[in-house]
């Protein structure tokens, strides 16, 4: 089973960028879905984009589209989040998530990186 490991979290002014990674472990990287999810003090965790195990298709959530960009390298079995004009709303515990299924309901998880953005 693939174990996860997020970095690249911290605290940055709104407007500001940040790139989160993802390290994956195990030979089987590239046949999951990868996500990225979010969870802000005392509300649900919340999908915010996901790329597919070939990496042509993505989807993201409509309060990220244009400011936020999910990839892929699966020679380094490796997952990123680049995240350009930060908003204080945007501060929250990201998560990677590698789904087999693609549906997230047999997500495994990583433990998370913090991200805050100040006003």
């Amino acid at each position: 089973q693939v174990q996860l490991v997020e970095s690249g979290g911290g605290l940055v002014q709104a407007g500001g960028s940040l790139r989160l990674s993802c390290a994956a472990s195990g030979p089987t990287f590239r046949r999951y879905s990868m996500g990225w999810f979010r969870q802000a003090p005392g509300k649900e965790r919340e999908f915010v984009a996901a790329i597919d195990w070939g990496a042509g298709k993505t989807d993201y959530a409509d309060f990220v589209k244009g400011r936020f960009t999910i990839s892929r390298d699966n020679g380094k079995n490796m997952l990123y989040l680049q995240m350009n004009s930060l908003k204080p709303e945007d501060t929250a515990v990201f998560y990677c998530a590698a789904s087999w299924s693609g549906n997230w309901h047999d997500a495994v998880w990583g433990r998370g990186t913090q991200v805050t953005v100040s006003s």
